[in-house]
């Protein structure tokens, strides 16, 4: 077993509450894995073979309608993890998941995992309480895209990206593109928004950087009634 390996795997958020020796038992089993930009980690429908946790890079979560239409769920950045549900229900993926840049992962294959859990019944409880947070975020997600308005999504969206970067001035490290396909719309509808919320002072855009101006407003724009 390698020790970076048990060292990366305990940063991964769904781990936070474990042991070290516990998640050293789990990295035990861990195959690491790399992919390239685009590569698909799985599909939507696959049998769960297994958890990836993303040690490494970002991955979108994405599903396609029956047209065609990609709508991207989430974008995990390192330390993460994806296709968490499926280990405890047994079901298929529920979406897609793609790299965005070069990732590494560490895989654990359900049998592995479920394995651990009834030698370690601690280990599967402290891990559901992390599932059930994660399953909380995407009910806001759902709720978002449900009833907010594109405005409002992006203006959300914005000031989740400031939050994460703890600075006024942040890099957008999403194309308009993919913005619009993680809000459920088009790039033009992206695009005229963002140049709105500049005209207004609410932001400041130069180049790929964007600086809150008064993130108090784009706050009020965030705000929806459900």
């Amino acid at each position: 077993m390698s020790t970076s390996k048990a060292v990366r795997i305990a940063q991964v958020p769904l781990f936070a509450g474990l042991e070290t020796s516990e998640v050293e038992i789990l990295s035990a089993s861990a195959i690491e894995k790399r992919y390239a930009p685009g590569d698909k980690l799985f599909d939507e429908g696959e049998s769960c073979e297994g958890i990836f946790l993303i040690t490494e890079g970002r991955v979108k979560i994405f599903k396609t309608s029956p047209s065609g239409r990609e709508i991207t769920l989430a974008v995990e950045s390192a330390p993460s993890s994806v296709a968490e549900v499926p280990l405890f229900d047994g079901g298929v993926y529920p979406a897609s998941v793609a790299a965005i840049d070069s990732v590494s992962t560490a895989f654990i294959h359900t049998r592995d995992f479920q394995r651990v859990c009834r030698e370690h019944p601690d280990v599967s409880l402290k891990i559901l309480a992390a599932v059930g947070k994660r399953l909380r975020q995407l009910v806001q997600i759902i709720e978002l895209v449900t009833f907010g308005s594109v405005r409002q999504r992006l203006a959300t969206a914005l000031l989740e990206f400031w939050e994460e970067a703890e600075a006024d001035i942040f890099p957008l490290r999403s194309t308009h593109q993919e913005l619009a396909s993680h809000l459920g719309t088009v790039r033009e509808v992206v695009s005229r928004n963002m140049s709105r919320f500049q005209n207004e002072g609410l932001i400041k855009i130069t180049g790929r950087n964007i600086e809150l101006v008064d993130p108090t407003g784009l706050r009020r724009e965030a705000e929806t009634e459900l």
